[in-house]
Order: C-alpha cells, then sequence, then structure tokens
C-alpha cells in the first residue's frame, strides 16, 4: 500500500518512536521515549493535508462508520514498513489521528525484562488475570508475550477479542483464533457470549471497558476458563475497586464474592524512560490473590491489600514503590524518573 504518509511512518521506525500524532494546524509529531518531537521540516498540516493523509488509509466501511460515529479505532499494516494502531477522531480544528507502532515481533517476558514471577499466570488453570495502567503503558505489549509464553509451550484453545488486533500470533503449540471488534465481532460484549461456546482454554479480553463485558469476563473465569484482561486504573487495589464500583449497589457484594474466588493476579504496569535514555522499561506492581487478599476482597477491605502485597515478597508480589527503587538500584533508571514514578502513598 503506497500512501502519503509513508514517509513520516519510515521516520518513526527510524527513530524508534511509539506513536504518532498527525493533527490538523501542527506538524506531525512523535513520541520518542516518552517525549513529543515534532518533525521540524515538516509544513503544519492544514485541514485539507490531514484529510488527504488520513482518508487514504481507511476502508469506505471505515470512512461510513467514521462519518457516523467521528471517531475510529482500527489497524493497518504498511508493507515493510509497520503496522500500527490507529485512533481516528475529530477535534477543533479537523481531522486527528494517534498511530501506535506495532512491533511485528512478539517480544519474550525475558526480553521485555519483566520480573520472571508474572510467568506464573500462564500455568493458572483457570481465573481472572488483570494487567491494569495509562494509555500507552505497555499492557498490550505484555499480554502479548503472556499469550506467546502459552502457545510455545502448552497445547491450548486461544481465543483473543481485541480492538483492534495488534500482534499476530502463529499457532506453534497451541491454536490461537483472534477476533477484531468492528471486523470479526459487533462487540466485546457478543464475542465473549460466543467465546463461551467456542470451548476454549484461554480467553484473552482486549478491554474491560464496561459493565457487560466485566460481568461477562469474571463468569468466563468462574466456569473453567483462564481470562486475561486490561483496564485503564492506577494500582492493583484500586483495579478491583474499579470493577466492584462499576456494579449497581445492589450487586456489589455478589460481585465481592465472585472476584475473591475467580481472581487470580493484577499487574499494575508503568513505562518509565531508561538511564541511557534509549527506550523504556516496565515498572511492575505485582499481585497475587492469596487467601488474606480473597478476604479482604471479600469483606470490603480492599484498602488493607497494599499492606499485604509489601509483606508478600516471598509470594512473588511487590509494590510499585518497590518495583521503582530495584530498577534505579540496578542502575537502570535514574534518580528523578524513580522519585517520579513512585505512588504518592509512598512518598514520605
Amino acid at each position: 500500500m503506497a500512501v502519503k504518509l509513508a514517509k513520516i511512518f519510515r521516520t518513526a521506525v527510524q527513530y524508534n518512536a511509539s506513536d504518532i500524532f498527525i493533527s490538523t494546524g501542527t506538524k506531525p509529531t512523535l513520541r520518542i521515549n516518552g517525549e513529543l518531537v515534532q518533525i521540524s521540516d515538516h509544513p503544519d498540516l492544514t485541514k485539507k493535508m490531514a484529510e488527504d493523509y488520513l482518508l487514504e488509509i481507511m476502508t469506505a466501511d471505515q470512512k461510513a462508520r467514521f462519518q457516523k460515529a467521528l471517531d475510529l479505532d482500527f489497524s493497518i499494516e504498511i508493507e515493510d514498513i509497520a503496522r500500527f494502531r490507529v485512533n481516528m477522531f475529530v477535534q477543533r480544528k479537523g481531522i486527528s489521528a494517534v498511530f501506535r507502532l506495532v512491533t511485528s515481533d512478539i517480544r519474550t517476558i525475558e526480553e521485555l525484562g519483566l520480573p520472571p514471577q508474572v510467568k506464573k499466570t500462564t500455568q493458572f488453570k483457570n481465573g481472572l488475570v488483570i494487567v491494569t495502567g495509562p494509555t500507552g503503558s505497555g499492557k498490550t505489549t505484555t499480554l502479548a508475550a503472556l499469550i506467546n509464553e502459552i502457545n510455545k509451550n502448552q497445547k491450548k484453545h486461544i481465543i483473543t477479542i481485541e480492538d483492534p488486533i495488534e500482534f499476530t500470533h502463529q499457532n506453534k503449540s497451541s491454536m490461537i483464533q483472534q477476533r477484531e471488534v468492528g471486523n470479526h465481532t459487533h462487540s466485546f460484549q457478543a464475542a465473549l457470549r460466543s467465546a463461551l461456546r467456542e470451548n476454549p482454554d484461554v480467553i484473552l479480553v482486549g478491554e474491560m471497558r464496561d459493565l457487560e463485558t466485566i460481568s461477562q469476563a469474571i463468569t468466563a473465569a468462574e466456569t473453567g476458563h483462564l481470562v486475561f484482561a486490561t483496564l485503564h486504573t492506577s494500582g492493583c487495589a484500586n483495579s478491583i475497586n474499579r470493577i466492584i464500583d462499576s456494579f449497581p449497589a445492589s450487586q456489589q457484594n455478589q460481585v465481592r464474592a465472585q472476584l475473591s474466588e475467580s481472581l487470580e493476579a493484577v499487574f499494575w504496569q508503568t513505562l518509565i524512560p531508561t538511564k541511557d535514555e534509549k527506550g523504556r522499561i516496565a515498572g511492575l506492581e505485582i499481585m497475587f490473590v492469596n487467601n488474606a487478599i480473597a478476604n479482604m476482597i471479600r469483606k470490603g477491605n480492599t484498602h488493607q491489600i497494599n499492606s499485604v502485597i509489601e509483606t508478600s515478597t516471598k509470594e512473588g508480589m511487590q509494590t510499585m514503590k518497590k518495583a521503582v527503587t530495584d530498577l534505579y538500584e540496578a542502575g537502570l533508571i535514574t534518580e528523578e524518573n524513580a522519585l517520579r514514578n513512585i505512588p504518592k502513598e509512598f512518598e514520605a
């Protein structure tokens, strides 16, 4: 596919950018190691220039959906350059888009520098595993590594439900079926309902973004499936609160009971610039649900969970403070970035 954006795409790949911003009224901009950098020799994008760039990469169906909804998520692959996750939207000055570069290689848990104990989740027979963090914190990359680990070493039927598909998996020991919301299914909810009739061992839910999806993911975990999912929250305990609070008050006690039985682990992830400024490294708060945490979830005492995480390092748990401190003491990040990423409740 020859596209007008090809030169900008190549520049982004050359400088190892994570994102590209095409926005009416400003120059094309890259995010490199977390910082925004404009492409200085490119003129500011006029409304027409932005439309020429962006409408060209959409299919007729996508244009129709975009015109109706005024924003759209999809993915594209530009031959010999890269694959991108795209969010297209309309802002005050005109059409804009954010492109997330998706590497074709699925990196392993070891290559990503993730704590080795996260691999334990790939051995669970059932239950819910949540990876949480803000947009751009590497949640999808971590999930791809976990699914890849299962795919390499276990004979499982894996169904992924994504919006859009970012990493494409090839069958290894497992059979993987990837479904994209909009192209292969109408919604996360519809795909999850269908998945329960498709005899999966493992289900990946790209994002638990509404009550019905959260409810169905919990049900799937309760009925013998291993479910991986993401949430946009900060903190392991906060993720549990977010799930419970999304339900009506009359259902919250029941949801606490369900979560105490089905939730297996929560990882809170953030990306921190490396000391050499050549990349970013993940800091992870890690919570595995033991008897004490299950009891706290059931009784609504989630405010006590952080203290259990802090005192359960022998079980593989760690707070974000410990994760960040370990990265600093290993010489991988600067003191300034360490202090910036220690949660406020741990500052003294």
